[in-house]
Protein backbone atom coordinates (compact mmCIF):
# COMPACT_ATOMS: atom_id res chain seq x y z
CA UNK A 1 0.00 0.00 0.00
CA UNK A 2 2.98 2.34 0.47
CA UNK A 3 3.93 3.55 -3.00
CA UNK A 4 7.63 4.21 -2.40
CA UNK A 5 10.16 5.06 0.29
CA UNK A 6 9.33 8.46 1.70
CA UNK A 7 11.92 11.19 1.36
CA UNK A 8 13.00 13.07 4.44
CA UNK A 9 11.87 16.67 4.91
CA UNK A 10 13.98 19.29 6.70
CA UNK A 11 13.06 20.97 9.96
CA UNK A 12 12.11 24.48 8.85
CA UNK A 13 12.87 27.63 10.79
CA UNK A 14 9.21 28.05 11.76
CA UNK A 15 9.01 24.45 13.00
CA UNK A 16 12.25 24.86 14.93
CA UNK A 17 10.86 28.04 16.54
CA UNK A 18 7.72 26.13 17.51
CA UNK A 19 9.78 23.32 19.04
CA UNK A 20 11.89 25.79 20.96
CA UNK A 21 8.80 27.56 22.28
CA UNK A 22 7.38 24.32 23.63
CA UNK A 23 10.54 22.87 25.12
CA UNK A 24 11.46 20.35 22.42
CA UNK A 25 14.83 21.89 21.54
CA UNK A 26 17.55 20.51 23.79
CA UNK A 27 21.27 20.58 24.41
CA UNK A 28 21.52 16.82 23.84
CA UNK A 29 24.84 15.91 22.21
CA UNK A 30 24.67 15.65 18.42
CA UNK A 31 25.81 12.05 18.10
CA UNK A 32 24.05 10.45 15.15
CA UNK A 33 27.01 10.70 12.76
CA UNK A 34 29.37 9.44 15.48
CA UNK A 35 27.14 6.41 16.04
CA UNK A 36 27.32 5.53 12.35
CA UNK A 37 31.05 4.78 12.72
CA UNK A 38 30.54 1.25 14.04
CA UNK A 39 33.03 -1.39 12.92
CA UNK A 40 30.81 -4.47 12.88
CA UNK A 41 27.22 -5.59 13.40
CA UNK A 42 25.56 -8.86 14.34
CA UNK A 43 21.86 -9.80 13.99
CA UNK A 44 19.87 -9.09 17.13
CA UNK A 45 17.57 -11.88 18.30
CA UNK A 46 14.66 -11.32 20.68
CA UNK A 47 14.52 -13.16 24.05
CA UNK A 48 12.75 -16.07 22.31
CA UNK A 49 15.62 -16.45 19.83
CA UNK A 50 13.77 -15.01 16.85
CA UNK A 51 15.66 -12.79 14.41
CA UNK A 52 14.55 -9.17 14.24
CA UNK A 53 15.17 -6.26 11.90
CA UNK A 54 17.72 -4.84 14.35
CA UNK A 55 21.49 -5.41 14.37
CA UNK A 56 23.67 -4.98 17.45
CA UNK A 57 26.58 -2.75 16.48
CA UNK A 58 30.16 -2.91 17.72
CA UNK A 59 32.65 -0.05 17.96
CA UNK A 60 36.43 0.24 18.30
CA UNK A 61 37.38 0.73 21.95
CA UNK A 62 38.40 4.36 21.48
CA UNK A 63 35.14 5.24 19.68
CA UNK A 64 33.07 3.53 22.36
CA UNK A 65 34.96 5.26 25.17
CA UNK A 66 34.09 8.66 23.62
CA UNK A 67 30.50 7.72 22.78
CA UNK A 68 29.31 6.19 26.04
CA UNK A 69 29.49 9.36 28.21
CA UNK A 70 27.55 11.30 25.57
CA UNK A 71 24.85 8.63 25.37
CA UNK A 72 24.58 8.49 29.15
CA UNK A 73 24.28 12.29 29.24
CA UNK A 74 21.47 12.14 26.65
CA UNK A 75 19.58 9.70 28.87
CA UNK A 76 19.98 11.98 31.90
CA UNK A 77 18.66 14.95 29.89
CA UNK A 78 15.72 12.93 28.60
CA UNK A 79 14.76 11.47 31.97
CA UNK A 80 15.81 13.85 34.73
CA UNK A 81 16.76 17.17 33.23
CA UNK A 82 20.46 16.51 32.93
CA UNK A 83 21.18 15.99 36.64
CA UNK A 84 24.30 13.82 36.32
CA UNK A 85 24.22 12.77 39.97
CA UNK A 86 21.52 10.26 39.00
CA UNK A 87 23.47 8.79 36.11
CA UNK A 88 26.70 7.64 37.73
CA UNK A 89 25.33 4.11 38.24
CA UNK A 90 23.96 3.84 34.69
CA UNK A 91 25.81 2.11 31.89
CA UNK A 92 25.21 1.98 28.15
CA UNK A 93 25.53 -1.74 27.52
CA UNK A 94 24.08 -2.23 24.02
CA UNK A 95 23.45 -0.25 20.85
CA UNK A 96 21.25 -1.62 18.07
CA UNK A 97 20.89 -0.23 14.58
CA UNK A 98 17.86 -0.47 12.29
CA UNK A 99 18.37 -0.03 8.55
CA UNK A 100 14.59 -0.07 8.08
CA UNK A 101 12.48 3.07 7.88
CA UNK A 102 13.42 6.58 6.91
CA UNK A 103 15.04 7.56 10.19
CA UNK A 104 17.55 4.64 10.30
CA UNK A 105 17.34 4.54 14.11
CA UNK A 106 19.80 3.56 16.77
CA UNK A 107 18.32 1.97 19.89
CA UNK A 108 20.36 2.54 23.04
CA UNK A 109 19.96 0.28 26.07
CA UNK A 110 20.78 1.87 29.42
CA UNK A 111 21.04 -0.39 32.48
CA UNK A 112 20.94 0.47 36.16
CA UNK A 113 23.95 -1.30 37.72
CA UNK A 114 22.25 -1.52 41.13
CA UNK A 115 19.34 -3.68 39.99
CA UNK A 116 20.02 -4.61 36.31
CA UNK A 117 16.84 -2.84 35.20
CA UNK A 118 17.15 -1.65 31.60
CA UNK A 119 15.55 1.20 29.69
CA UNK A 120 15.84 2.32 26.07
CA UNK A 121 15.82 5.42 23.92
CA UNK A 122 16.33 6.09 20.21
CA UNK A 123 18.70 8.29 18.25
CA UNK A 124 17.49 9.22 14.77
CA UNK A 125 18.03 11.70 12.00
CA UNK A 126 15.59 14.59 12.23
CA UNK A 127 12.69 14.44 9.77
CA UNK A 128 9.93 17.07 9.79
CA UNK A 129 7.20 14.54 8.93
CA UNK A 130 8.09 12.41 11.92
CA UNK A 131 8.26 15.41 14.25
CA UNK A 132 4.80 16.56 13.16
CA UNK A 133 3.56 13.01 13.77
CA UNK A 134 5.09 12.92 17.25
CA UNK A 135 3.59 16.29 18.20
CA UNK A 136 0.12 15.40 16.88
CA UNK A 137 0.24 12.18 18.88
CA UNK A 138 1.22 14.13 21.99
CA UNK A 139 -1.59 16.68 21.57
CA UNK A 140 -4.50 14.63 20.22
CA UNK A 141 -4.06 11.12 21.65
CA UNK A 142 -4.28 9.82 25.24
CA UNK A 143 -0.51 9.28 25.12
CA UNK A 144 2.26 11.67 26.07
CA UNK A 145 5.38 11.70 23.88
CA UNK A 146 8.85 12.66 25.10
CA UNK A 147 11.41 13.65 22.48
CA UNK A 148 14.17 16.21 21.99
CA UNK A 149 15.90 17.79 19.00
CA UNK A 150 19.33 19.32 18.56
CA UNK A 151 20.55 20.12 15.08
CA UNK A 152 19.90 17.08 12.93
CA UNK A 153 19.74 14.64 15.86
CA UNK A 154 16.34 13.50 17.12
CA UNK A 155 16.10 11.70 20.48
CA UNK A 156 12.94 9.73 21.32
CA UNK A 157 11.91 8.06 24.53
CA UNK A 158 11.03 4.37 24.29
CA UNK A 159 7.30 3.61 24.02
CA UNK A 160 6.66 0.50 26.07
CA UNK A 161 4.30 -2.24 24.96
CA UNK A 162 4.04 -5.53 23.11
CA UNK A 163 4.78 -5.06 19.38
CA UNK A 164 1.64 -5.63 17.36
CA UNK A 165 2.99 -8.56 15.36
CA UNK A 166 4.22 -10.25 18.56
CA UNK A 167 0.86 -9.60 20.23
CA UNK A 168 -1.04 -11.36 17.45
CA UNK A 169 1.47 -14.22 17.47
CA UNK A 170 1.94 -14.82 21.20
CA UNK A 171 -0.89 -13.15 23.14
CA UNK A 172 -3.90 -13.02 20.88
CA UNK A 173 -5.01 -16.61 21.41
CA UNK A 174 -3.96 -16.88 25.05
CA UNK A 175 -6.43 -17.81 27.75
CA UNK A 176 -7.89 -14.74 29.41
CA UNK A 177 -7.42 -12.44 26.44
CA UNK A 178 -10.42 -10.07 26.37
CA UNK A 179 -11.19 -10.04 22.65
CA UNK A 180 -14.14 -7.68 22.93
CA UNK A 181 -11.90 -5.04 24.48
CA UNK A 182 -9.25 -5.64 21.83
CA UNK A 183 -11.88 -5.11 19.14
CA UNK A 184 -13.08 -1.92 20.83
CA UNK A 185 -9.57 -0.51 21.12
CA UNK A 186 -8.73 -1.31 17.51
CA UNK A 187 -11.81 0.61 16.33
CA UNK A 188 -10.77 3.61 18.41
CA UNK A 189 -7.13 3.37 17.31
CA UNK A 190 -8.20 3.13 13.66
CA UNK A 191 -10.36 6.25 14.07
CA UNK A 192 -7.70 8.19 15.95
CA UNK A 193 -5.06 7.63 13.28
CA UNK A 194 -7.46 8.47 10.45
CA UNK A 195 -8.56 11.76 12.02
CA UNK A 196 -4.98 13.10 12.11
CA UNK A 197 -3.88 11.20 8.94
CA UNK A 198 -1.18 8.99 10.41
CA UNK A 199 -0.44 6.29 7.87
CA UNK A 200 1.22 2.87 7.62
CA UNK A 201 -0.10 1.43 10.87
CA UNK A 202 0.94 -2.13 10.11
CA UNK A 203 1.34 -4.38 13.13
CA UNK A 204 5.10 -3.74 13.31
CA UNK A 205 4.49 0.00 13.65
CA UNK A 206 2.50 0.00 16.89
CA UNK A 207 2.58 -1.63 20.32
CA UNK A 208 -0.17 -2.91 22.62
CA UNK A 209 -0.08 -1.58 26.17
CA UNK A 210 -1.73 -4.20 28.40
CA UNK A 211 -3.01 -2.99 31.78
CA UNK A 212 -4.78 -5.27 34.29
CA UNK A 213 -7.91 -3.57 35.60
CA UNK A 214 -9.82 -4.42 38.80
CA UNK A 215 -12.07 -6.84 36.90
CA UNK A 216 -10.82 -7.10 33.31
CA UNK A 217 -7.77 -6.23 31.24
CA UNK A 218 -7.48 -2.93 29.41
CA UNK A 219 -5.66 -2.56 26.08
CA UNK A 220 -4.31 0.52 24.36
CA UNK A 221 -2.74 0.60 20.92
CA UNK A 222 0.13 3.10 20.63
CA UNK A 223 1.88 4.07 17.40
CA UNK A 224 5.66 3.88 17.47
CA UNK A 225 6.37 4.86 13.85
CA UNK A 226 5.43 8.34 12.69
CA UNK A 227 7.36 8.52 9.41
CA UNK A 228 4.18 8.22 7.34
CA UNK A 229 2.43 11.22 8.85
CA UNK A 230 0.31 12.66 6.00
CA UNK A 231 2.56 11.66 3.10
CA UNK A 232 0.70 9.17 0.89
CA UNK A 233 -2.14 10.06 -1.45
CA UNK A 234 -4.29 6.97 -0.86
CA UNK A 235 -6.94 7.31 1.84
CA UNK A 236 -6.70 3.63 2.83
CA UNK A 237 -3.10 4.09 3.95
CA UNK A 238 -4.46 6.07 6.91
CA UNK A 239 -6.85 3.30 7.99
CA UNK A 240 -5.17 0.47 9.89
CA UNK A 241 -8.05 -1.85 9.02
CA UNK A 242 -6.79 -2.18 5.44
CA UNK A 243 -3.37 -3.66 6.28
CA UNK A 244 -3.39 -7.43 5.93
CA UNK A 245 -1.31 -8.10 9.04
CA UNK A 246 -4.05 -6.40 11.10
CA UNK A 247 -6.58 -8.95 9.85
CA UNK A 248 -6.88 -10.74 13.25
CA UNK A 249 -8.09 -7.50 14.86
CA UNK A 250 -10.36 -6.65 11.92
CA UNK A 251 -11.89 -10.12 12.11
CA UNK A 252 -12.60 -9.61 15.81
CA UNK A 253 -14.36 -6.34 15.08
CA UNK A 254 -16.60 -7.89 12.44
CA UNK A 255 -17.38 -10.92 14.61
CA UNK A 256 -17.91 -9.28 18.01
CA UNK A 257 -19.18 -5.75 17.31
CA UNK A 258 -22.32 -4.74 15.48
CA UNK A 259 -22.56 -1.61 13.35
CA UNK A 260 -24.21 0.47 16.07
CA UNK A 261 -21.45 -0.39 18.56
CA UNK A 262 -18.70 0.40 16.05
CA UNK A 263 -20.31 3.79 15.37
CA UNK A 264 -20.52 4.39 19.13
CA UNK A 265 -16.79 3.74 19.63
CA UNK A 266 -15.88 5.94 16.65
CA UNK A 267 -18.02 8.72 18.08
CA UNK A 268 -16.37 8.27 21.48
CA UNK A 269 -12.94 8.73 19.94
CA UNK A 270 -13.94 11.81 17.94
CA UNK A 271 -15.40 13.34 21.11
CA UNK A 272 -12.18 12.69 23.03
CA UNK A 273 -10.09 14.21 20.22
CA UNK A 274 -12.39 17.27 20.23
CA UNK A 275 -11.81 17.73 23.96
CA UNK A 276 -8.04 17.42 23.57
CA UNK A 277 -8.19 19.92 20.72
CA UNK A 278 -9.86 22.44 23.02
CA UNK A 279 -7.18 21.96 25.66
CA UNK A 280 -4.33 22.21 23.16
CA UNK A 281 -5.95 24.88 20.98
CA UNK A 282 -3.18 27.50 20.85
CA UNK A 283 -0.34 24.99 20.66
CA UNK A 284 -2.09 22.88 18.02
CA UNK A 285 -2.89 25.96 15.95
CA UNK A 286 0.78 26.96 16.03
CA UNK A 287 1.86 23.46 14.97
CA UNK A 288 -0.65 23.30 12.12
CA UNK A 289 0.41 26.76 10.94
CA UNK A 290 3.96 25.43 10.50
CA UNK A 291 2.64 22.29 8.87
CA UNK A 292 0.43 24.08 6.35
CA UNK A 293 3.29 26.11 4.96
CA UNK A 294 5.79 23.24 4.57
CA UNK A 295 6.07 20.77 1.71
CA UNK A 296 5.53 17.30 3.21
CA UNK A 297 4.66 15.29 0.11
CA UNK A 298 4.44 15.60 -3.66
CA UNK A 299 1.80 17.81 -5.30
CA UNK A 300 0.34 14.71 -6.96
CA UNK A 301 -0.21 12.98 -3.62
CA UNK A 302 -1.80 16.10 -2.15
CA UNK A 303 -4.28 16.25 -5.04
CA UNK A 304 -5.02 12.52 -4.79
CA UNK A 305 -5.65 12.58 -1.02
CA UNK A 306 -7.73 15.73 -1.28
CA UNK A 307 -9.98 14.04 -3.84
CA UNK A 308 -10.21 10.73 -2.00
CA UNK A 309 -11.13 12.43 1.28
CA UNK A 310 -13.73 14.55 -0.49
CA UNK A 311 -15.27 11.47 -2.13
CA UNK A 312 -15.25 9.50 1.12
CA UNK A 313 -16.81 12.23 3.26
CA UNK A 314 -19.00 13.61 0.44
CA UNK A 315 -17.95 17.18 1.13
CA UNK A 316 -16.12 20.06 -0.53
CA UNK A 317 -14.44 21.39 2.61
CA UNK A 318 -11.06 20.16 1.32
CA UNK A 319 -11.24 22.00 -2.02
CA UNK A 320 -8.92 24.83 -0.96
CA UNK A 321 -6.33 22.59 0.71
CA UNK A 322 -3.07 22.89 -1.23
CA UNK A 323 -0.71 21.08 1.18
CA UNK A 324 -0.69 18.03 3.39
CA UNK A 325 -0.68 20.28 6.46
CA UNK A 326 -3.82 22.02 5.23
CA UNK A 327 -5.48 18.64 4.69
CA UNK A 328 -4.56 17.49 8.21
CA UNK A 329 -5.97 20.72 9.66
CA UNK A 330 -9.20 20.49 7.65
CA UNK A 331 -9.63 16.78 8.36
CA UNK A 332 -9.25 17.23 12.11
CA UNK A 333 -11.74 20.11 12.14
CA UNK A 334 -14.20 18.22 9.94
CA UNK A 335 -14.15 15.15 12.17
CA UNK A 336 -14.57 16.95 15.46
CA UNK A 337 -17.18 19.47 14.29
CA UNK A 338 -20.71 19.46 15.67
CA UNK A 339 -21.98 17.55 12.64
CA UNK A 340 -20.39 14.34 13.96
Amino acid sequence: MISQKKRQYPVTESLRNYLNRYGRISTVPIVYDDMCRFSDAIPYEDPQGRETLWRTVLYPNQELAELRPKLRHIYSLLKFGGDTSYSEHLRVDRIDFGEFGNSRPFRVRVTNQFNDNSDYYYVKTADASRIYGLELEHLLSPNRINFALNGGTLIEEHIAGVPGDKFFRDYFGAEGTDKVRIAKEFVKFNERCFIRLLGDMRSVNYVIDITPDFERVQYRVRPIDFDQQSYEGRRNVYLAQFFKDNYPAVQLVTQLLNEATIDQYRKEERTLVARRLQLAGIRLAALLACMREQELSTPEKVVQLRQELADYHKTRVFDECDSMGALVDAHIQFNVSERV
